[in-house]
């Protein structure tokens, strides 16, 4: 039987997430995979909003209600990709006890303000040139597996190449 896979999106959601099919392409015959829109599990209500907009309700209120939602859905043992806003839902649904082996956040700087780190395996990934990423002296004290990819901004999810790496990675840490 095939591992859990949950890939929650950045803060469009299903908006624009064609790049999305990089990875479910590359994954599915290695998990099953189940793909939430963060904007859903925080109840958007409105999916037509500039990106300040957007980011104003998750931190409104909208994170909180993501993480309840998921961990509502999600039940066992599970593996989690998650992008920008989706890896913070996913770090605090796993702080809160959603049963997570490994989560992998690629580019979630909001988490740079978490203080407690999950029971999860949590590798995360964040572009050099991301003004956001957490700096140095969070990476080290959290004491969590992270990667900088050189020359990369926060949207370097989006691209082929990346996904293509990263997913060698999940499959080759089955």
């Amino acid at each position: 039987m095939k591992n859990r896979l949950i890939i929650l999106s950045d803060l469009w959601g299903a908006e624009d997430a064609s790049w999305v099919s990089l990875y479910v392409d590359m994954l599915s015959s290695y998990f099953k995979i189940t793909f939430y829109s963060s904007c859903e599990l925080a109840e958007m209500p409105n999916e037509d909003l500039s990106e300040e907009e957007r980011h104003s309700f998750f931190l409104n209120g909208g994170v909180e209600k993501a993480v309840k939602n998921l961990i509502e859905l999600e039940n066992g043992q599970l593996t989690v990709l998650a992008f920008s806003i989706g890896g913070t839902i996913a770090w605090k649904a796993c702080l809160k006890g959603l049963d997570v082996k490994k989560l992998y956040a690629i580019s979630s700087t909001r988490l740079r303000y978490e203080t407690e780190k999950p029971k999860a395996e949590a590798i995360l990934y964040f572009g050099e040139e991301d003004n956001y990423k957490p700096n140095d002296n969070w990476l080290k004290n959290m004491k969590v597996s992270h990667n900088i990819i050189p020359q990369k901004t926060h949207e370097m999810y989006k691209e082929e190449e990346f996904a293509i790496k990263l997913c060698l990675q999940i499959k080759s840490s089955l």
